[in-house]
């Protein structure tokens, strides 16, 4: 006997692989030892937060004991972390926002959930390409939506405009791109996003109402060798933006993101109201008021970014020299390996056996990859050569 809804006894069944080898890895920890085990299963941030972070904490303590400190906001969040906030963002897309055009919301996936839930009827179809973070299908499942996937290029994982296009239908309502992307590290190139927002307009001139893309961006900050990430709202004006600071401040845990509606959307008043109410009512109810004061305390800080372009170089040191074919990701913090031989669950056994720890890439939607973060220190990365190597020798033996 179950007392859990059918869709969610199923989804605990099938878990997330993600999850899956990261607690698998704390097992193994505690039987090998920490530092001999090397885990790129999770994308858990291992940076401090700048300074800035624990002033605020600080500073907050000594007002703690004012009244409504810590009280009810409206829920868009405070009108002044909103407007700083505004200023920020309209500096990252090159087109002014102002406070009305975004809220504060209860990290990326907060808000995330608030528009799906304020744009989707059950049965309202997104789309996204593959691979794709594995939480999309849910958080669309959650407001009676169907994920929808179609393929990228390989082996660049960049949009493959034609099977995107191909891949919409009537009940398509949202394309939702994540770049730089998890688990690709790939940033799609403002060709590809440019092609897909003239080839969007010419379909929303048939439809009652238009496709929105929703942009997740919690990495837009990691972008290497002087790559840049194109503005999505500047090329389509149906564009809402999903960020958090979990990355850039290393607040996973705070949860404090934010969604952003472009300044020139036509209706957008009506889409930003439903966003805030549903905010509301999927009992968010407003972003911590902790994580406003430390995100205006520390807007404009940032992790030491070159920490990870560093360690992307070492990785892809390793895995050229035990022979792994790979795209050099042009940001985020994982790398997305061939496996060899084609099967990704296996030769993540083989991984496994030499006590390194990565993702299949069944869990993102694309067998025959596998999945490395490398939000990890740069021993580990180093230590985990001989493995990486091994696991490559063994699978060809057999």
């Amino acid at each position: 006997m179950t007392l859990l809804s059918a869709e969610i006894a199923d989804a605990l069944s099938k878990g997330s692989w993600i999850r899956r080898i990261f607690e698998m890895g704390a097992e193994m920890k505690k039987l090998h030892g920490a530092d001999r085990v090397y885990d790129f299963s999770l994308g858990n941030p291992d940076l401090p937060s700048p300074p800035v972070v624990g002033q605020c904490l600080a500073e907050m303590a000594e007002r703690a004991q004012e009244p409504f400190a810590f009280g009810y906001m409206p829920n868009a969040g405070y009108p002044h972390v909103r407007e700083a906030l505004a200023e920020q963002v309209s500096r990252e897309q090159g087109m002014a926002f102002t406070a009305d055009d975004l809220l504060l919301t209860c990290g990326a996936a907060g808000g995330i959930n608030a528009f799906f839930r304020a744009v989707l009827t059950p049965g309202d179809e997104v789309l996204c390409p593959r691979p794709y973070f594995v939480e999309y299908g849910f958080y669309v499942g959650n407001h009676g939506g169907k994920l929808v996937t179609a393929p990228a290029k390989l082996p660049s994982f960049d949009l493959d405009v034609p099977a995107m296009l191909a891949a919409v239908t009537e009940r398509t309502r949202v394309i939702m791109l994540n770049s730089p992307n998890n688990p690709t590290g790939r940033i799609y190139s403002e060709e590809a996003l440019t092609e897909l927002a003239r080839g969007l307009k010419a379909l929303n001139a048939k439809r009652e109402k238009p496709i929105l893309i929703l942009a997740d961006e919690p990495y837009r900050f990691l972008a290497y060798g002087g790559a840049t990430v194109p503005s999505l709202p500047r090329i389509y004006p149906y564009t809402a933006v999903a960020s958090s600071f979990s990355k850039n401040l290393s607040l996973a845990g705070e949860r404090i993101g934010y969604v952003a509606v472009c300044p020139t959307m036509p209706g957008k008043e009506d889409l930003m109201a439903g966003i805030v109410f549903a905010n509301r009512i999927l009992g968010y109810v407003n972003a911590p008021a902790i994580g406003q004061a430390i995100l205006l305390k520390a807007l404009g800080s940032q992790v030491d970014a070159s920490v990870y372009e560093d360690r992307r170089a070492a990785m892809a040191k390793v895995l050229a020299d035990a022979g792994y074919e790979f795209h050099l990701p042009e940001g985020a913090f994982y790398f997305f390996p061939k496996a060899p031989g084609g099967d990704d669950v296996a030769f993540v056994g083989k991984l496994r056996d030499q006590r390194v720890l990565a993702v299949p890439g069944s869990g993102f939607g694309l067998p025959g990859y596998f999945r490395l973060t490398f939000c990890v220190d740069r021993k580990v990365i180093e230590n985990a050569a001989e493995g990486f190597a091994r696991a490559i020798q063994d699978f060809e033996k057999d």
